[in-house]
């Protein structure tokens, strides 16, 4: 989009209610160029937070079993659309949030029993083959329920925009915010402290070593499909009240969690958080700045270069790393 004609744009599949830079609201005060950058920052930062998420969920499941699962990007837009739908039911707006995170990670445990399991011995093109299988599943199934149609969500504390410098932030963005940065902290001491966290790394650096010791490479599987979608889902439910979600917004919500991840390195915690925030700073810029029809091609450009230079990403965790 023209530089001074920017607004959110997280995916083909959502349609973006943000204020506008060159609105009345932002001439109050401050110099336009600065308010512009922040609100681009502000963006950048809101969209960037949903790629980290959806980034972690493909560390974990690559850590746990080598597979990249390309069906990431449908647990972002299960989140979102079953949430909604659970709020246009008329259910509060918390349980409609627990209900949507609870019910992907249930989806994403069934995946894993019956589409990934079975198949745990094949080759990595066969797996890849399957996520993207189970992945026109699950958006088949949420056009035939719920519909072409977009949802949206009532935010949770409100949409009125907070000033900052002339720029805008909404309420929403600092739970996207904050949100990932708790999730990011739970996950460090989840992995550091309990077993079934321990279990997942140590799947990660050598599984036969693993299964010689004890630890139940079936059980960690699903259980990492489990988390991997409940990221997901969170990432949905919190992007969902700024952008309204659809039945195919998880295509290119799930290529941006994977481009973040190879940005920060796969296997990598630190690395899929850093290049979410990345990606999305990069097509923020891009979009506001430029074109909005340019930020694509500039995020594909970055992380072929990142990956030409440093194959393994930014934080160099080949399989093995840890989270």
């Amino acid at each position: 989009m023209a530089n001074g004609g920017w607004r959110t744009d997280l995916s083909s599949g959502f349609g973006a209610r943000a204020p506008k830079p060159d609105s009345a609201f932002f001439r109050r005060d401050g110099n336009p160029a600065v308010s512009q950058f922040l609100q681009l920052i502000f963006a950048g930062v809101t969209v960037g937070a949903t790629y980290a998420l959806s980034a972690l969920g493909f560390s974990i499941i690559y850590n746990a079993s080598g597979v990249i699962n390309f069906a990431q990007g449908e647990f972002i837009m299960l989140g979102g659309m079953i949430a909604a739908s659970l709020a246009a039911t008329g259910a509060p707006l918390p349980l409609a949030v627990v209900g949507a995170v609870a019910a992907t990670a249930l989806i994403g445990f069934i995946v894993a029993k019956l589409a990934i399991a079975p198949a745990r011995e094949a080759d990595a093109t066969a797996l890849v083959i399957i996520t993207i299988g189970v992945s026109m599943v699950l958006r088949g199934g949420v056009e035939t329920t719920l519909g072409k149609g977009g949802r949206a969500l009532p935010p949770f504390s409100g949409d009125k925009p907070i000033a900052f410098a002339g720029a805008a932030v909404l309420p929403q963005s600092l739970w996207a915010l904050a949100t990932t940065l708790v999730v990011v902290a739970a996950l460090a001491l989840f992995f550091a402290r309990t077993r079934l966290g321990k279990g997942i790394l140590a799947t990660a650096h050598n599984r036969l070593a693993a299964e010689l010791v004890g630890i139940d490479t079936r059980r960690v599987l699903s259980m990492s499909f489990v988390l991997s979608a409940g990221l997901g889902a969170l990432g949905g439910v919190l992007i969902a009240p700024i952008a309204n979600a659809s039945y195919d917004a998880g295509v290119m919500l799930g290529l941006k969690g994977f481009v973040a991840a190879a940005i920060g390195g796969l296997g990598s915690g630190v690395g899929a958080v850093v290049g979410g925030l990345a990606l999305g700073l990069m097509e923020s810029m891009t979009a506001g700045y430029f074109s909005s029809a340019y930020k694509d091609a500039v995020a594909i450009v970055v992380v072929l270069v990142i990956l030409l230079v440093r194959p393994s990403g930014l934080f160099g965790a080949a399989r093995g790393g840890g989270t």
